[in-house]
């Protein structure tokens, strides 16, 4: 894919949107949001992956029980008001939540009693069209609806354990055992079903709001599943176990300047030969399935499309592990024969060698280009591609992203001779208060057709607002724009700079 136009977005994840009930959801902060991306001149909404989260986790949106379930603590319970599936008395609560953090535990809590409120008012009271709507959702999206709620419900009936550890006739997918199973828990399992259908319901009726205001959503999707899920007890061929259907390899990454052992993720890996004998089809359904939900679909971890770095599951480092080829042309070459136009986003950040470059250049993908990188001094300083003046056209221009800290806490830790050949480079003093202002001038003026600006960068704020500090369990996907925090005044210099360097959305 080709970015046909210049233009400019903000990141901000749908968990960090103001709201009254502990975390951001799809309501109406989630519209406002979206007024004001238009008044901003920003034409995308990236966000981070939309599958569940996990508090045991760490409550990463990269590390999920599904690849194809939404997130239901997104739900908004405002909305569910609107649909007549909640009433105000429904809503009365004791939790104390914080407007600047998300308490994940007390916001779960607090979901699950609104989540069962709703169901039980579905049954007792639904309105008709609703449940005409629920019966399409579940005929539409069969293929993994069923093994999810499954999963899901079969977890909680074997007190949370992993699946790895339910009985042995549920562990190994025994129709009749499923059957009989089913039919005792079938009560909980058309709830799970029903939350994915408000889910997608709600998220639907958003991305339609947004392309009213001719924004776009960019997606996330991480390349690796989690073995405690849905998709690897569903298709355990598809994944590299052994006899007992414990994984036998793992993915990781080979050590590096900053990890003498590398690290070790614990994800399984593909089994890309039984796969590829199947056509791919999970991979395939897969990337349809989320470029239904997004204009633009960011995949993560693309080096792993051309090799990815196994490691023995015994192994407690990822230091003996080997680079092992991945059919990414094959795969690719399949997605785009559904998807002409290839809206995919390559994430070719890290240990990016030629094979992936060309990778890259084969299906006119956009990469990525991180200005919190550019200014890390070197010998070869200046031949960074990560300099504006290194940019090529068809890329994505990042302040920063997710994973790194604000440019304020950058410029705040930063070696003197990075602060200086970033005044130097922008011919101004820069400080740690108007550092955010330069870098985002920078972003907008790279011939990248696409800047995108994490919003904690707009709003320059310091090390207390980053989203996710890599290699850290804890504290991490909880920061949280406050209400009225981005305000008129952003707005109207955020519409000036997207103006002035040709980004200003068209109309």
């Amino acid at each position: 894919m080709i970015l046909p136009h210049r233009s400019c977005g903000i990141l901000l994840h749908i968990t960090s949107l103001p709201s009254k009930y502990g975390i951001g959801d799809l309501g109406p902060e989630a519209y406002k949001f979206a007024d004001q991306l238009e008044a901003a001149g920003q034409r995308y909404w990236q966000i981070l992956p939309l599958n569940p989260t996990e508090t045991g986790m760490g409550n990463s949106p990269y590390s999920s029980h599904s690849a194809f379930a939404g997130n239901p603590l997104l739900l908004s319970p405002d909305l569910l008001l609107e649909d007549g599936l909640l009433t105000k008395k429904d809503l009365k609560h004791n939790y104390k939540f914080s407007d600047s953090r998300v308490n994940y535990e007390a916001a779960t809590a607090f979901k699950k009693e609104i989540w069962q409120r709703t169901f039980t008012n579905y049954k007792t009271s639904t309105p008709a069209t609703i449940r005409q709507e629920f019966e399409a959702f579940q005929e539409e999206h069969h293929f993994w609806l069923q093994d999810y709620s499954y999963f899901v419900v079969f977890q909680r009936h074997h007190e949370q354990k992993p699946w790895i550890e339910w009985d042995e006739a549920i562990k190994r997918r025994k129709k009749e055992a499923l059957k009989q199973l089913g039919s005792v828990l079938a009560d909980e399992i058309e709830k799970e079903q029903f939350l994915q259908f408000l889910f997608f319901r709600q998220w639907q009726n958003l991305v339609t709001y947004c392309a009213s205001k001719m924004i776009k959503l960019i997606g996330d999707m991480p390349f690796y599943v989690s073995f405690d899920s849905a998709d690897v007890w569903t298709n355990p061929t598809y994944f590299k176990l052994d006899k007992d259907e414990k994984p036998s390899a793992v993915s990781g990454v080979p050590p590096d300047f900053f990890s003498e052992t590398g690290q070790l993720w614990g994800t399984p890996v593909y089994n890309w030969d039984v796969l590829a004998k199947h056509g791919f089809d999970w991979w395939i359904r897969r990337i349809d399935h989320n470029l239904k939900l997004f204009g633009l679909l960011r995949l993560d971890h693309f080096r792993a499309f051309s090799a990815y770095w196994e490691v023995p599951a015994t192994d407690n480092t990822a230091i003996n592990g080997k680079w092992v080829n991945s059919p990414g042309f094959e795969l690719l070459t399949l997605i785009r024969q559904h998807h002409r136009d290839m809206p995919i986003i390559a994430e070719d950040l890290g240990d990016i060698d030629q094979p992936v470059k060309d990778l890259i250049k084969d299906f006119d993908l956009p990469g990525m280009l991180v200005l919190l990188f550019a200014f890390e001094v070197s010998e070869h300083a200046f031949d960074s591609s990560f300099l504006p003046h290194n940019h090529t056209p068809n890329s994505l221009v990042y302040t920063g992203t997710h994973d790194n800290t604000t440019v304020r806490a950058w410029f705040q830790q930063a070696v003197p001779a990075s602060r200086r050949m970033l005044s130097n480079y922008s011919f101004r003093q820069v400080t740690s208060s108007n550092v955010h202002e330069v870098m985002i001038r920078l972003a907008y003026a790279s011939v990248a057709q696409l800047a995108i600006v994490p919003m904690q960068d707009v709003l320059g704020l310091g090390a207390e607002a980053t989203m996710n500090k890599p290699s850290t369990a804890s504290g991490n996907w909880e920061w949280r724009l406050r209400k009225n925090q981005f305000t008129a005044k952003h707005i109207k210099w955020l519409n000036a700079l997207a103006e002035l360097y040709g980004r200003k959305r068209e109309l």
